[in-house]
């Protein structure tokens, strides 16, 4: 097994070995969760305090904004559990949102995204930025991204957090919408474990009108088969990327040969710091189910995106993220 580490300590030549993580349309009546391990909970969350939240990420803050891949290093120092004993099991759900625009390439420049944004946000006294997507949702106002994004895993959940949809060069043509309330599982909050490293967000009204009534909302499906093909978005920023503009990678998706127990897939891709968070849909357009975001790669120069396989257990996360 390789030793995990981040891009972070990739790009410091810490380790030729690194694993990088990667810190990246209307509602729909959500499906009954699959069946569940019940022997603990497996959904945490925190109310947070956002009004002020857009007003803290100035252009200047959120420029100098560290890639949040430098966190899931800071999870994984701290001892990720990830067991494959603790696969979960579920029968495949799938719900419904609104079609999205997008042009079916692999490590492409994209137009933005209506639905696809930069999140901002601060944890341990830094400010970070990854990805996110707007998603189906009873609430309207639910956002996907990385679970190390929105908690230390294990630790505390970040603050000052914001989704800015089709971010481009400095602009929030949508608005900087501030989260009300953060939620991953369990599993990700008390042991930063691998397999489970999604988070979601549930923003404020913004101006009297939820986040999907504005900028749409893509559909989301759990305990899909492996091995599909998937178009991934991101906005990487470090080298050659810097950032400011919208990118995405299209491929299969095939098992993580260094580190089983993640239970991950990867699709190719060199998308960089981050991306970590941006959907994974499948088939070759953003108008596919969400079905993953991109969470870890290995050394500083990947040619491969990992993201978490999304069963029961993030299902149960999103599901009281949604219903909130």
């Amino acid at each position: 097994m390789r030793t995990p580490k981040t891009l972070a300590t990739s790009l410091l030549s810490l380790s030729a070995a690194a694993l990088l993580a990667i810190c990246a349309a209307g509602g729909a009546t959500a499906s009954p969760v699959a069946a569940q391990d019940k022997k603990a909970p497996q959904v945490a969350s925190q109310s947070v305090d956002g009004s002020r939240a857009a007003d803290y990420w100035t252009p200047e803050r959120m420029k100098s904004a560290i890639p949040g891949d430098v966190l899931a290093d800071k999870a994984l120092a701290r001892g990720n559990k990830s067991s494959a004993a603790t696969v979960e099991k579920g029968s495949s759900t799938q719900i419904s949102g609104k079609a999205a625009n997008g042009k079916p390439t692999l490590h492409a420049a994209e137009s933005p995204v209506s639905n696809i944004g930069k999140v901002f946000f601060t944890m341990g006294g830094s400010n970070y930025v990854c990805s996110g997507n707007s998603v189906a949702s009873t609430n309207k106002s639910t956002v996907s991204t990385a679970g190390h994004c929105v908690n230390e895993g294990p630790g505390a959940f970040a603050t000052n957090f914001v989704f800015v949809p089709a971010y481009l060069n400095g602009a929030a043509p949508y608005g900087k919408w501030a989260a009300k309330a953060l939620y991953t599982t369990t599993q990700w909050s008390s042991a930063g474990d691998m397999q489970y490293d999604t988070g979601f967000a549930v923003v404020s009204p913004l101006n009297g009108q939820n986040l999907s009534d504005v900028v749409g909302a893509s559909g989301v499906q759990f305990n899909a088969a492996r091995g599909l093909t998937y178009k991934s978005y991101g906005y990487p920023a470090a080298a050659p990327f810097d950032g400011q503009s919208l990118v995405s990678c299209t491929g299969p998706a095939s098992d993580d040969p260094n580190n089983p127990q993640f239970n991950a897939q990867g699709i190719p891709c060199d998308m960089t710091g981050g991306s970590s968070g941006g959907p994974w849909f499948i088939g070759t357009s953003s108008s596919g189910y969400q079905n993953s975001i991109n969470s870890y790669g290995y050394g500083s120069r990947s040619t491969v995106m990992y993201g978490p396989y999304w069963g029961s257990v993030i299902q149960q996360a999103y599901s009281t993220a949604a219903a909130s």
